[in-house]
């Protein structure tokens, strides 16, 4: 059976007007400490950072964004779905939309400090030791994970 809400999302650059929807749906998750907070002025300055799915009123149901580490390295963080739209694949569109934003960059690979390696290690992501972020190291409650992009920009061009 077809997921119709699945049929009906976008997966997009976010834009200055999804700041405080963004906002709000990391805020949620940072309430809970999974998730660092951001204010809709913090997402705004760095919108060209973020990718969002959204639904076919343009409500933002996923998001996830990029962040420079190193000039070879970005950073995924603010990765979240909404509650009511979890299960459906949306996690994953927004973590290919960032991959191809950060090959688009010129990144070689991409890392995340996470509360759900399971989620990650189903999309490509494998363990990383911590030591080689040393900036992140006050972070004790999550696991690092990295992918590198060369085999993301192999399947896409055997996709296209």
């Amino acid at each position: 059976m077809r997921d119709v809400l699945r049929d009906r999302i976008a997966v997009r650059r976010a834009r200055a007007a999804d700041a405080t929807e963004v906002a709000a749906l990391v805020g949620a998750y940072a309430a809970e400490e999974l998730l660092l907070p951001r204010t809709p002025a913090h997402i705004a300055l760095a919108i060209d950072d973020y990718v969002v799915a959204t639904d076919a009123r343009g409500r933002v149901l996923a998001c996830a964004a990029l962040r420079e580490y190193s000039p070879s390295l970005a950073e995924l963080v603010s990765v979240a779905t909404t509650r009511e739209a979890q299960r459906r694949g949306l996690g994953r569109l927004v973590v290919a939309g960032a991959e191809r934003l950060a090959l688009q960059r010129g990144y070689a690979s991409l890392f995340a400090h996470t509360v759900s390696p399971e989620f990650f290690a189903a999309i490509g992501y494998q363990p990383a030791d911590r030591a080689l972020f040393p900036e992140k190291a006050a972070r004790d409650h999550t696991l690092c994970v990295r992918r590198d992009l060369v085999a993301v920009d192999d399947a896409l061009a055997v996709a296209a």
